[in-house]
């Protein structure tokens, strides 16, 4: 009787571990400054965690797929290989990885061709940076894609709180300079081929954070900067520059993450919890074509910018590192990451698409985003990354499958040669760093 009461209790307790491994901390690191090693809470050892995190990392930076280039002895880019180019959404995510790693000297590489190459030092756009340039430096297009500029500034700031500013790089002036560059200003557009923001005559208003709605751009010129990017929404980063940018504008930036939150009750699905490509400030769906005039039968991604696709697949990253920084909306989060993981399971773990209609239908024809040659629905791994890291904010038992799917997932070319060792292998990166407790709010260390 003894024995079986015995194994009674060690039966509840082990249950009791098991719900405690799977619900979600209420609090921040900012407030905490700890962080949670979901793969160890679901039975990997973390020896076996550390191991695999950092194969993933050198699968981006030094195995035979990487992304990363070195020039020269003090520079390097990222590319986005299968689109031949150098994005700053590459160069900023590097910098951002590179940091929470300590690999300073990748850090100072990145950072001296970005600035070298993509930010202008001068005219309208002093400070932004250029979203696009061939591996050479040559621009691409002039505009900016905001997002860059958001972990631009991030990292910088994370690499003076690590490193201090006196290693040959002031890292806090490059920030706060960027800072001060995406403040509203006045400028006169001038004509350019391709890229974001064109389309627009006259003096026009540049700015990185609409002043109205306090939301980010999609672009900070031109027609862009009438819309948004669900995905470039990352409301921490700005309690980041509110803490220990120094700019003066703490109280403008926090007001700039409640706000951020707030959209993103607007924009989610209430059934499936996806999110479109792009949409209104509040939240509502594109209704127009991207360039006024232009005959709605030919204008850019006009179906498909309403649908959850490439972009979208950040938003259950970006809303768990909120989650995992904060917690300041952290009730909503919650059920916002179940909600999403529900969705793809219902899908299929091993099987769901990466393009959907908000309302969890299948698209079709041209509204199927393109990429790398192909337009082509598929099951990728940069997917699989982001709906696994949304575990962070999920206490259902769903969520040990997509972790294991990530862990389990091979990185290797699709049956029809497809491969994206840029978009997918940095979004798996990402995900391991979430998820083995690696992505951290990195504060003065000296």
């Amino acid at each position: 009787m003894k024995l079986r009461n015995l194994a009674a209790i060690l039966a509840t307790s082990a249950l009791v571990g098991l719900v405690k491994a799977y619900t979600p901390w209420t609090k921040g690191a900012f407030e905490t400054g700890k962080y949670r090693n979901v793969f160890v809470e679901m039975g990997y050892q973390p020896a076996e965690v550390e191991s695999k995190l950092n194969e993933v990392f050198n699968d981006v930076f030094r195995g035979p797929n990487k992304v990363y280039f070195e020039v020269g002895d003090s520079m390097a880019y990222v590319s986005d290989i299968k689109n031949h180019d150098a994005r700053t959404e590459g160069m900023s995510y590097g910098l951002m990885i590179a940091v929470q790693f300590g690999e300073k000297d990748i850090f100072d590489r990145l950072w001296r061709w970005s600035k070298k190459y993509m930010q202008h030092q001068s005219g309208n756009r002093e400070g932004y940076f250029a979203w696009s340039c061939k591996t050479d430096g040559t621009h691409n297009s002039d505009g900016a894609a905001s997002d860059g500029e958001l972990y631009f500034i991030t990292a910088l700031i994370f690499a003076s709180n690590r490193w201090g500013d006196d290693t040959g790089i002031n890292y806090k002036a490059e920030a706060q300079h960027i800072l001060n560059c995406i403040q509203p200003r006045e400028y006169t557009p001038t004509p350019r081929p391709g890229g974001f923001g064109g389309g627009q005559q006259g003096p026009q208003k540049m700015f990185l954070i609409d002043p109205e709605t306090k939301l980010i751009t999609f672009t900070p010129d031109g027609f862009g900067q009438r819309y948004t990017d669900p995905s470039y929404h990352i409301p921490a980063f700005y309690e980041v520059w509110a803490k220990w940018g120094d700019d003066g504008r703490s109280d403008m930036w926090m007001e700039c993450a409640e706000k951020s939150r707030e959209f993103m009750h607007k924009c989610v699905d209430e059934t499936t919890g996806l999110n479109g490509d792009m949409c209104q400030y509040d939240g509502s769906e594109m209704q127009s074509p991207r360039f006024p005039g232009m005959p709605q039968g030919n204008a850019p991604r006009r179906n498909g910018s309403n649908n959850f696709r490439y972009d979208s697949w950040r938003v259950p990253m970006n809303m768990a590192l909120d989650y995992e920084w904060s917690c300041a909306d952290g009730e909503w989060q919650r059920q916002y990451g179940e909600k999403i993981q529900n969705f793809f399971y219902s899908q299929g773990v091993d099987t769901f698409l990466d393009q959907y209609r908000k309302d969890g239908s299948v698209p079709e024809g041209n509204e199927i985003l393109g990429a790398g040659g192909f337009r082509k629905l598929r099951h990728s791994i940069g997917l699989v990354a982001t709906t696994a890291a949304a575990s962070v904010m999920c206490s259902h038992d769903k969520s040990k499958e997509f972790v294991d799917a990530l862990w389990n997932a091979k990185h290797v070319p699709f049956e029809d040669g497809y491969f994206d060792a840029y978009y997918d292998g940095l979004l798996r990166l990402f995900a391991f760093m979430h998820l083995s407790g690696h992505y951290r709010v990195i504060t003065p260390e000296h």
